[in-house]
């Protein structure tokens, strides 16, 4: 499952065309017969996130790939309640025993530089405080900022950007389902 915002929810592309769908059907090409859950909500921010997360988790995923704070970014918001609000999302999930994967954010740079490494800073910590679960630095890594890549918006990835998150992000997402017990 993937807990997240409007790039999981496919903002502004066809259905088909969503970051989990074409998650999983890379997965599938690589032999592995998974189903990725879209948990995403646009506009949603790491305290949606955990506000939902139970409803989210009603689908019984075998693991979760939590993909929230850009909104806090874009929105300002304390990189510290974004911590806080990860921390018990990373943590619920581990008490459910669910292997999970936490994507990183950064921050827009027209909110200055302090609270851009503040706010990367907040994924790094929760990353090197839970050895347990995946980090992934950046989920729009190699997208973000490519307009050949990107929707007029400049903030969402088009069709050919989500195919490159995918690219990216393949290997630590199979290192997640490496987690996932057998049975």
């Amino acid at each position: 499952m993937m807990l997240g915002d409007s790039i999981t929810a496919g903002y502004g592309l066809p259905r088909g065309q969503a970051l989990p769908v074409r998650l999983e059907a890379a997965l599938r090409e690589r032999g592995r017969t998974v189903r990725v859950l879209d948990a995403g909500v646009s506009g949603d921010t790491t305290a949606g996130g955990r506000a939902r997360l139970d409803w989210a988790l009603a689908d019984r995923p075998d693991a979760v790939i939590v993909a929230l704070g850009g909104n806090d970014g874009l929105r300002g918001l304390a990189p510290s309640a974004t911590q806080a609000n990860l921390a018990a999302i990373l943590d619920a999930l581990k008490a459910r025993g669910l292997p999970a994967m936490l994507a990183g954010m950064l921050a827009p740079p027209n909110l200055g530089a302090d609270y851009g490494r503040d706010f990367a800073a907040t994924f790094t910590r929760l990353s090197e405080a839970r050895p347990d679960v995946v980090f992934y630095p950046f989920l729009l890594d190699g997208v973000a900022g490519d307009p050949a890549l990107n929707q007029p918006d400049r903030i969402h990835p088009n069709e050919a950007g989500v195919a490159e998150l995918v690219r990216r992000m393949l290997p630590a997402v199979e290192s997640l389902l490496g987690r996932v017990p057998a049975g």
